[in-house]
């Protein structure tokens, strides 16, 4: 069984003890890609970097994190914009954020619509992180909808109205990590009910977001096994029949 990892954060300081063996247990488990976003301008360099280490293996996607835009955006992104090389899959991290504050809320959305535009100019699907802000951002989506190649909505968490709002751009898929497992969350039954297996990529969000049984540790690549159970079991269908539909998936997504 062959898994990818469509998000994890493994240029983060909570990996720069023992990445090698990070990744050599991820690999052991069947993750056999990850891919790695960006927040910011230095994040994006590493990337850069830790991706060329692992060719083939950890694949790097280069965006603005909403949470990282301030007044100096415009600079922040003309200098990432030349970090788009062809090895870079997607656009991203990026999207919209309001959950702590509305501070930068024009500049946020300003730098997400920039970054779409990448993204329609590239032809490179967009890693798309949305909290508290889903209206917004459907809104800026809508103006570009014929033209976007698609991506993922990053660590989805919503109910069945949200979902079909962002599978109704089509060449969209959801991505489904370690919330799926917590024993307070109904996203189990919204996916089985409303969200088709070929709308789905595996995520961890690591290291944040570790799966039921692994609340409270390091979250990584290792983990997956714990959604791709849960999903199986939402689902009515094996473990490999996930793996192979959402490979497929990623395959439509990223081109890989």
């Amino acid at each position: 069984m062959e898994l990818t990892d469509t998000h994890i954060h493994l240029d983060g300081e909570e990996f720069a003890a023992d990445l090698p063996e990070v990744i050599e247990r991820a690999r052991a488990a069947g993750v056999n890609r990850v891919f790695i976003p960006a927040i910011d301008l230095n994040s994006a360099t590493n990337i850069l970097s830790l991706c060329r280490y692992y060719p083939g293996y950890a694949y790097p996607m280069i965006g603005l994190h909403p949470e990282e835009v301030r007044d100096d955006y415009r600079k922040v992104l003309a200098e990432m914009r030349k970090l788009f090389t062809p090895e870079v899959i997607a656009v991203g991290e990026v999207g919209l954020d309001f959950y702590w504050s509305r501070e930068f809320e024009k500049q946020q959305i300003e730098a997400f619509e920039q970054q779409v535009r990448w993204s329609v100019e590239t032809r490179l699907p967009l890693m798309i992180h949305s909290r508290k802000a889903q209206q917004e951002l459907v809104a800026v989506l809508r103006r570009y909808e014929k033209d976007l190649p698609g991506g993922v909505f990053h660590c989805f968490t919503g109910n069945e109205k949200e979902a079909a709002q962002l599978l109704s751009f089509d060449r969209f898929v959801l991505g489904i990590g370690g919330v799926l497992t917590f024993k307070n969350s109904h996203l189990s039954e919204v996916l089985a009910a409303s969200v088709p297996l070929d709308r789905i990529v595996l995520e961890t969000d690591a290291p944040y977001m570790a799966p039921v049984p692994m609340r409270g540790k390091r979250n990584e690549s290792t983990f997956l096994q714990y959604v791709v159970n849960k999903l199986a079991e939402a689902y009515g269908v094996s473990p490999e029949d996930v793996a192979r539909q959402t490979n497929l998936n990623v395959q439509r997504i990223f081109k890989l």
